[in-house]
């Protein structure tokens, strides 16, 4: 019930209509009997500085941050985790009495999903990155993060923009850039994570791979899509007879962490999961 002491918590985007965020969080609070409530704000982008005083004003605890915001965001914080600085971008805000503190909780999300969905801990030494976005940048630099990763293949539709992404995040020497229609090297993978909306509803008819040949029995292919929650993509990967995982994982994970960030407390994943399932029907 909500009253007079009820925190809020929320995420801001635009669209946001399509988001199974509240559905996710609300369902962690009530397991918890914490008073809080999460909701959905749509925010335009002009309008980004006075959302962010507005929730300095109304004292709201917590936001997710998702597109286009994840980088707009950060002139507006009056402070950014180190990880968040790396990455490039921010998608939880916690409100500290009024001073705004930045985290991305995207990389942890990635790395959880793998584990917990698709069982790899270690990760292989040759991972296949598709796409060069906000998404694959976490994804990126949680990937170069892991010293068991020797490799990352990265292709994207527009190389330079694989290539400048490698120069921003890649120190090591680890990442070979590439086009995302020459597959062939992805063969060597033993891990291939689709970080591109290709294959997202409405466009769910789609794969990222022109030629899906590459994939084999030995690879775990990791869609970041959750909606649809089988892809074209993870389809192409059970004919081959390889392993496949949607995004539903890294979703709730990096929920997770923001939920423990802005109430101390770790919430019931797989209740955020279930609760995200009956969002989105299979």
């Amino acid at each position: 019930m909500i009253s007079g002491t009820t925190r809020v918590l929320g995420v801001i985007g635009d669209p946001v209509a399509h988001t199974a965020s509240p559905a996710m969080h609300n369902a962690a609070l009530r397991a918890l009997n914490l008073n809080y409530v999460y909701a959905a704000f749509r925010v335009a982008p002009p309008t980004l500085p006075q959302a962010l005083a507005g929730m300095r004003a109304f004292g709201i605890v917590g936001l997710n941050v998702t597109v286009p915001h994840k980088q707009a965001v950060m002139a507006h914080l009056d402070e950014i985790s180190a990880e968040a600085q790396s990455i490039g971008a921010v998608n939880t805000i916690a409100n500290r009495d009024g001073r705004l503190v930045g985290y991305n909780t995207d990389a942890f999300g990635i790395v959880q999903s793998l584990k917990a969905d698709g069982g790899l801990d270690p990760l292989p030494p040759k991972v296949a990155l598709l796409g060069a976005g906000g998404a694959a940048r976490a994804v990126l630099y949680a990937l170069l993060a892991r010293d068991e990763v020797e490799e990352v293949l990265l292709l994207n539709r527009t190389v330079e923009k694989a290539a400048a992404l490698a120069a921003d995040l890649d120190s090591a020497g680890k990442v070979r850039v590439g086009s995302l229609a020459e597959t062939g090297p992805i063969g060597d993978a033993g891990l291939l994570i689709n970080a591109t909306a290709l294959g997202m509803h409405p466009r769910d008819d789609v794969s990222p791979l022109a030629d899906p040949s590459c994939l084999h029995e030995h690879m775990l292919v990791a869609d970041i899509v959750y909606n649809p929650l089988e892809t074209v993509l993870m389809r192409q990967a059970a004919a081959a007879g390889a392993s496949a995982i949607n995004g539903l994982g890294m979703l709730a994970w990096q929920g997770a962490r923001s939920f423990e960030i802005w109430t101390g407390i770790e919430p019931p994943v797989e209740t955020m999961i279930a609760a995200a399932l009956e969002h989105f029907p299979a």
